[in-house]
């Protein structure tokens, strides 16, 4: 069956958000209990409802930038970023300006206006503008073309689709705990293979051959691969590997002075994910880092670099880590500090065969995390082609048990 279509400015009402001075104490309340939840993108990602915010804002924060003001219920739709969440709001709240607020008439089902959101959220990107980020305005948003079945059509299709989500949002918190519980053991058995062996610790800088030293402040304007690679501290994910997505490179000339040996270790100095390390290996290629990326030039006749970074996946490194980091604008832990480190101490002749016996335990907690990783990425897949196909008519729901429905469907 082919639905009728409709406009979301005809079935809905939109307002964007705002934000008081923050120069302005009295426009921002520091009690959980009084003031206004505040909502920012930050308090609606990975979330299906909106029940608390990093901010509130006071009454006067409210009447001076004119904000709106949601009752439960209200439906949230971010226009930056992290473009096309959506999330509904479990209490009066007010939002930024990278949040529309919805309400919907009530001749149409708001569950499944949200639903017929998601569906075209793939498509989102193509209306964006793009500046340093994808953005949409309320205009755009406005004019986003959704399907219109009968309104107890429109019920039926949301109870299906609320039944099988939760199903499929079930199994991926069960995967989410594994990666995460698979994490917590392997830094334990990391933490109790090095303990067993270390007769005591030193500190970083005494395992290296030349101070901690910091990258290229260069921006990354250039993707040429037979130029050395350019490593940002976004281009490292959580497992410490480089992601090929990101590559970016600098000219030689300009790298030179920036070139990684093999075995340096790289710190990342500021923001969210201050501390993450990563080991430089030469299969990579040549590569320079940049100057949010601290370099730890290890003396490998002391140490071997793959168990300093194994180390910093432990709970005894992080712990060092949060009780370094200056808390200003931003986190941050400086070359002196990450120099100052303690570092378990192994004696050079038991190192390789610690490695060994610390590697085999690490790839078997990799392979495992991968695996439930590679499920997520399916679930995310069969999720929006449930939501598009139901959403859009492709099947029946009244006859559809869910677990088939996608088969042969167009997303």
């Amino acid at each position: 069956m082919n639905f009728p279509t409709t406009k979301l400015k005809w079935v809905a009402t939109t307002t964007a958000g705002g934000t008081p001075s923050v120069a302005e104490p009295s426009f921002w309340s520091d009690d959980d209990e009084e003031g206004l939840p505040w909502v920012s993108i930050g308090d609606m990602s990975g979330r299906a409802w909106v029940t608390t915010t990093g901010r509130r804002v006071t009454s006067a924060g409210v009447s001076a930038a004119r904000l709106p003001v949601g009752d439960p219920g209200t439906l949230l739709l971010s226009m930056y970023a992290s473009l096309g969440h959506t999330a509904f709001l479990t209490t009066r709240a007010t939002w930024n300006q990278a949040i529309l607020g919805i309400n919907v008439s009530p001749s149409h089902e708001v569950r499944f206006i949200k639903y017929a959101l998601e569906a075209i959220k793939p498509t989102l990107t193509e209306f964006a503008r793009s500046n340093t980020q994808a953005n949409l305005n309320a205009e755009q948003v406005g004019n986003l073309v959704l399907p219109e079945p009968p309104r107890d059509s429109q019920r039926r299709i949301a109870d299906f689709l609320d039944k099988e989500i939760a199903r499929t949002d079930r199994i991926v918190d069960s995967q989410v705990r594994l990666i995460s519980l698979l994490k917590e053991r392997e830094a334990t058995a990391v933490e109790v293979a090095l303990s067993e062996v270390a007769t005591g610790s030193v500190r970083l800088k005494h395992l290296l051959v030349a101070p901690p030293s910091y990258g290229a402040n260069e921006p990354a304007e250039n993707v040429r691969r037979d130029w050395p690679r350019y490593i940002r501290t976004t281009d490292i994910d959580e497992d410490g590997s480089l992601r090929e997505e990101t590559f970016a490179s600098l000219p030689p000339e300009v790298a030179g002075r920036y070139l990684l040996n093999h075995g340096d270790i790289l710190f990342v100095r500021s923001g969210a994910t201050t501390g993450k390390a990563f080991v430089y290996e030469n299969h990579r290629g040549p590569a320079a880092h940049a100057g949010y990326l601290i370099k730890a030039r290890m003396d490998q006749h002391m140490m071997l670099p793959r168990l300093v970074w194994h180390f910093c996946q432990t709970r005894a490194y992080w712990q060092q880590i949060s009780e370094g980091t200056v808390q200003s604008t931003i986190q941050n832990v400086n070359a002196e500090k990450y120099g100052n480190l303690l570092i378990p101490w192994i004696e050079p002749s038991r190192q390789e065969a610690t490695l060994q016996q610390i590697d085999s335990v690490v790839r078997r907690s990799r392979k495992l995390q991968e695996r439930a990783r590679q499920l997520l990425s399916v679930l995310a897949e069969r999720r929006q082609a449930l939501i598009t196909a139901a959403v859009t008519g492709q099947f029946d729901v009244s006859t559809a048990s869910g677990r088939n429905v996608t088969e042969g469907v167009t997303v």
